[in-house]
């Protein structure tokens, strides 16, 4: 089964090293990794052209966003599996891809996802915050469950057939695909208990009240866009399983 990873990056000459590495030290054999670069104006190109012929692929171009960059990694992607990890992040070990790919072989399923720690932007053993996603059971999208983005493997023919990032969801777009992915087409996933991620602390949809009013309104219009109906609460417990996440740590 070869695998696809899809690293979508501006300007991010302080991680983009650390992103690329946790990918090339997988030691799952068949990965194809691919690079988008939004047109950097910082180091951040010269650093992922050092690797040469090591990333399959490169483009750099402006981009509608992350979503948009996201969609284009999605369509050069030849891989029968797709993951995405963005600059900032990092695989927790190298052994994330095979571990995927053996659970899915396992379950014969459609794909696959993980735990992620929030780390500290400089001290990356330092953790803020632990997303323990448990196993995922019919229905739980309605109790605001969703799991992380970045440990998230699905088949391409998935999106292939049910679509990719809709650029109009806004910092929502993420949970959009995965709600319409795995809770109206029902993706069968396997879970694996282990943390795949490591995510650089200080996600937009969530650095101000602002800015989670807006998230919920966008989560609201996943929903809508989809034509599914959540509960009175579905929208609220989203948010508020964030808070598990610090009594966890």
């Amino acid at each position: 089964m070869k695998v696809s990873i899809i690293t979508v990056v501006y300007n991010a000459e302080s991680t983009i090293r650390d992103c690329i590495e946790s990918v090339l030290n997988q030691d799952y054999q068949s990965v194809e990794y691919i690079v988008v670069d939004g047109g950097s104006t910082d180091k951040t190109l010269k650093i992922i052209r050092s690797y040469g012929s090591k990333i399959a692929r490169v483009i750099s171009e402006p981009d509608q966003g992350i979503y948009d960059a996201m969609n284009k990694g999605l369509a050069l992607a030849s891989g029968d599996l797709i993951g995405l990890i963005n600059a900032d992040d990092l695989y927790a070990y190298s052994g994330v891809v095979s571990e995927v790919v053996a659970a899915v072989r396992h379950d014969n399923s459609d794909g696959a996802y993980g735990d992620l720690h929030y780390v500290d932007s400089r001290v990356l053993s330092q953790v803020k915050r632990k997303w323990i996603s448990g196993k995922f059971k019919k229905g739980l999208f309605s109790w605001g469950w969703m799991p992380p983005h970045p440990t998230f493997f699905l088949k391409k023919e998935w999106y292939q057939k049910h679509g990719t990032f809709r650029l109009d969801m806004g910092s929502a777009a993420d949970y959009e695909l995965m709600l319409r992915m795995v809770h109206k087409y029902q993706a069968q996933l396997s879970y694996i208990p282990k943390i795949m991620i490591k995510m650089r602390i200080g996600g937009v949809s969530n650095n101000s009240l602002a800015n989670r009013l807006k998230a919920n309104k966008n989560d609201r219009k996943a929903w809508k866009v989809n034509q599914l109906q959540p509960y009175f609460f579905t929208l609220w417990l989203k948010p508020l399983r964030k808070v598990m996440q610090f009594v966890n740590k």
